[in-house]
This record gives C-alpha cells, sequence and structure tokens, in this order.
C-alpha cells in the first residue's frame, strides 16, 4: 500500500483534569524529521512521545504540537501563587528597612521574582500521561488515514504513467523489427557516399561483415526486454512493498538507463520520439515518488 507523505491529523482527549489537543502536519522528506512542541509539563515525556510516533510513522518531515488546557486555559499560561507573594513581599520590606531605603515597593521590583508565579497544571502522573499518548496515536490515525487517501490518488497516477510507457514501449519494439538489416543497409550507403565510385570495389566481404557488426550493436532488443521488466517489477512494488518508495526510486534510475541507452544505439526517429516521451513520464514519476513514504 503506498502512502502520501503529505498529511494532517488532529485530535482531543481529556479527563476530569485536563484536557490535551494534538495537531501533526506531514510534508515531503527523505528521512523522518521529527519537530515536537511540548508544554512544560511534558518535557521530560518527549523521549518516550518521540518513540512512539516513529513506531508509527517511517517518512516525512513531520511537526506535532501538543497543549494542555485546564480549565479552558492552556497549560503554558501562568497562575499567581498568592503565599509565595506575601511571602516575598514581606523580604522585600525586610530587606527596605534594614537598608534603610525610602522608597515604595513598585511592581518592577515584584516582577523581578519569577517564584511567584506557577503552572496552572503542576505535574503529571502515568495515568494522566496515557491521556496524552491517547490523544497523540488518535491524531496520528486520522494523520494515516490522510496519507492513505492521497496515497490512493498517487497510486493510480503512477500506474496510469507505467501503461502509457509500455504503450510507447511496444512501439519501439514494433519499429525496432528488421532494424539490424536497415541500420546495416544505411551504413552501406554512407560508406559509398564517402568512397562514391570507388564503394563497389572496396565493399568486400570483410567490409560486409564489419558493417554488419556495427549493425547488430545497434539492436536494442536486450534493452527493450530490461525496460519491460523494470515495468512489471514497478507495479509489483507498488502493489505489494510496505514501503515501496526507495525501491520505486531505484527501478526510475535503472528505466532511465535503459531508455538512454535505446536512444543512443537506434538510428530511427521515430524511435528516438519515443524514448523522448518515455524518459519525461520517468522524471514526472520520479517526482510523485519523491511524496511516498
Amino acid at each position: 500500500m503506498i502512502l502520501s507523505m503529505t498529511g494532517y491529523g488532529r485530535a482531543s482527549a481529556g479527563n476530569k483534569k485536563f484536557v490535551v489537543d494534538v495537531e501533526i502536519k506531514s510534508i515531503n522528506s527523505r528521512y523522518l524529521e521529527l519537530f515536537l512542541k511540548l508544554p512544560q509539563l511534558l518535557q521530560n515525556k518527549e523521549y518516550e512521545l518521540r518513540e512512539l510516533i516513529k513506531n508509527r510513522i517511517k517518512r516525512g518531515k513531520l511537526s506535532v504540537v501538543i497543549l494542555l488546557k485546564k480549565n479552558g486555559l492552556a497549560e503554558d499560561e501562568i497562575a499567581l501563587d498568592e503565599h509565595k507573594l506575601k511571602n516575598y513581599l514581606s523580604l522585600l520590606k525586610q530587606v527596605k528597612k534594614a537598608a534603610k531605603i525610602s522608597d515604595k515597593i513598585k511592581l518592577e521590583h515584584i516582577l523581578y521574582s519569577r517564584d511567584i508565579f506557577t503552572s496552572t497544571i503542576e505535574e503529571i502522573s502515568e495515568e494522566e500521561f496515557k491521556v496524552v499518548t491517547n490523544a497523540l496515536n488518535s491524531a496520528i490515525d486520522n494523520l494515516l488515514e490522510m496519507k492513505k487517501k492521497e496515497g490512493k490518488e498517487l497510486e493510480k497516477d503512477l500506474k496510469k504513467r507505467i501503461k502509457l510507457i509500455e504503450k510507447k514501449l511496444d512501439e519501439i519494439e514494433s519499429l525496432s523489427q528488421g532494424s539490424v538489416n536497415e541500420h546495416f543497409i544505411k551504413y552501406q550507403e554512407k560508406v559509398k557516399l564517402l568512397l562514391e565510385d570507388k564503394a563497389q570495389s572496396i565493399l568486400d566481404d570483410r567490409m560486409q561483415m564489419e558493417l554488419a557488426i556495427l549493425a547488430e550493436r545497434a539492436d536494442i532488443t536486450e534493452e527493450c526486454v530490461r525496460l519491460r521488466s523494470h515495468l512489471k517489477f514497478f507495479i509489483e512494488a507498488v502493489d505489494k512493498e510496505q514501503e515501496p518508495g526507495r525501491k520505486l526510486n531505484f527501478l526510475c534510475q535503472e528505466m532511465n538507463r535503459e531508455t538512454n541507452t535505446i536512444s543512443s544505439k537506434t538510428l530511427s526517429v521515430n524511435i528516438t520520439h519515443n524514448t523522448v516521451f518515455i524518459k519525461e513520464e520517468i522524471e514526472r514519476i520520479r517526482e510523485q515518488i519523491q511524496n511516498i513514504e
């Protein structure tokens, strides 16, 4: 099954204490690149969250945002610890008295102490962390569902392009029938033009054999067989491979290699035109493959 690397997933989960919102965006990447944005409360759980994601997604550039909310407030929003504030004010008054400072205590003096502020959620238990992983798994499920839908469309497009290449390959094989003899005749004509009136006397058996060998080298049968084999393996990889992206990319390289060889060996203008078409389709396929996980 083909999975696209492009997708989006979102999910929420909660309990009586808080609500977890998870958002995942995925785009193309050669490898798995994972960017996590976590609230302070989950910083020590980052490794576990990364491993959970890596076990389910193999390739792509992922942006994962997890938010914790309590009573409608995000976990990162701060709350005032009134007890600490009173202690801090008392300490400031003692300092003022000891240093014999007459200035009034101002707001900026109080704001210097970050200890008077606290998170709206102070700690998370393993049971509560399970709520977070449930939300993350649900978001991944939604992401994978979208990746599957995108993958089906990619599969249709790839198979359509392979069919177009097969059709052009049929034409090439048809045009190449008798091509060795055609090449031999063309080589003879070129030699005659070069030698002019001396051609008949010089075109002896030895020369005829050399021209025949030269014409035989222009035979493209083997290249056509290998190209057709690559096309067959391509479709099999699309249908059966779990993660076909890298294999399909390799097959594209091989298909392009055989097509280039056919183009370089033939003297047929029609065959050359068909190889140009095939190379264009291979390039389009290669671009599409970059989006396959």
